[in-house]
């Protein structure tokens, strides 16, 4: 086995991972958190309870500008880009030629600015941006800030801890986004998240990274939180991890993502692969699935129908701690989509009972507007 660590990647918070004695793994290029000494389980549910820090500043963000960055980056995604309002955020699908899955990532109009704040996946980000650059060339210029930290605080009482180092921020509701100051640094805060609780990202450029942290572990409602537990927040709250749940060989439609292609953009139907993914049938269809008994289902794991034979597969699943049990996702054939279908998952050659059921497993609680 060969050695790669010496070529991986490091945050700005690397430091003060050591320091608070995380078990780092390599993840997406970068030594990354797995978890703290608290533990996994203990990580998830004080995060349910209270709030946890996560370090994502592994994540590709960047500034895209230029004459109209928001029509031009409708090139390459089917949300409505254009007819984002001000101030505030949204989930997009960054499609390849053929309307499949490249990646899943956020943009932003900020208030005032003609450049849009974009965020996309850690291990896809170098593609992305030059697949964006290709598509969009001589419309705009993308300027790349791998640099910069990028820290999630999450949970029912994020809120209220964030507040105390940014006066004003907890009026915020889910998806907006302002430019403010974290602890006396300079940031670009989201009511956004990706464990299912109401909470913030807070961009800031990495030599703040650690002060900001700091600051917000300095509050005794926060903990650090690894991406073990990261990982099993966002399955109980039905959210996709991209190379998983949803890549290059499924579409929009198959992935039951259709809710990120907004009106205009369908009725206008000027994307690619518009016609197969707003007229065709999916074959199959992502779905939740709720294995009977303790026993967790595992990514690869098969999904067979009453008979045997075999209709799909999980690609994520594990033991979800504020459900008290396991949940999965996974693809099905269509026929087998709805809720309360009874499947059997082939866990070393042997069916083991499940059944289709309706994400998210765990409610979200997301902090909107009225």
């Amino acid at each position: 086995m060969t050695d790669t660590s010496e070529t991986l990647l490091r945050t700005p918070l690397y430091a003060l991972h050591i320091e608070l004695g995380a078990k780092m793994v390599p993840f997406s290029g970068y030594e990354m958190p797995v978890q703290y000494p608290t533990g996994v389980l203990k990580e998830h549910l004080h995060t349910r309870e209270k709030a946890g820090l996560f370090d994502v500043s592994h994540m590709g963000q960047a500034f895209l500008s230029g004459a109209d960055p928001a029509k031009a980056l409708e090139r390459v995604t089917p949300a409505d880009v254009v007819g984002l309002k001000e101030g505030m955020q949204r989930y997009g699908l960054l499609l390849n030629d053929q309307g499949t899955i490249k990646d899943d990532f956020m943009f932003t109009k900020l208030a005032g600015e003609a450049d849009m704040y974009l965020v996309v996946n850690a291990g896809t980000k170098d593609g992305d941006y030059a697949y964006m650059a290709e598509k969009l060339k001589g419309a705009v210029t993308i300027t790349t800030r791998f640099d910069r930290a990028l820290l999630a605080l999450q949970g029912p009482m994020a809120g209220a801890v964030l507040e105390r180092l940014s006066p004003g921020i907890d009026k915020l509701t889910f998806m907006k986004v302002v430019r403010a100051d974290v602890a006396g640094c300079p940031a670009i805060v989201s009511r956004s998240g990706y464990t299912g609780e109401d909470g913030f990202e807070i961009s800031i450029e990495g030599e703040n990274g650690e002060r900001v942290a700091r600051a917000l572990l300095a509050e005794s409602e926060v903990l650090p939180i690894g991406l073990g537990a990261r990982d099993s927040l966002r399955l109980e709250a039905g959210l996709c991890l991209y190379g998983h749940d949803i890549d290059e060989t499924v579409n929009p439609a198959e992935a039951n993502l259709m809710w990120s292609i907004q009106k205009r953009r369908r009725t206008d139907r000027d994307f690619v692969g518009a016609d197969k993914i707003l007229d065709g049938t999916p074959s199959k269809k992502r779905v939740g699935i709720l294995p009977v008994g303790k026993a967790p289902a595992r990514e690869h794991t098969p999904v067979a129908d009453k008979t045997g034979r075999v209709i799909g597969e999980i690609t994520s699943g594990g033991f979800g701690p504020s459900v008290n049990g396991p949940v999965a996702m996974g693809y099905v054939e269509t026929a087998f989509a709805a809720d309360g279908t009874e499947v059997d998952l082939i866990v070393r050659g042997k069916p083991m009972p499940a059944r289709i059921a309706p994400m998210p497993f765990f409610p979200h609680r997301y902090r909107r507007a009225n």
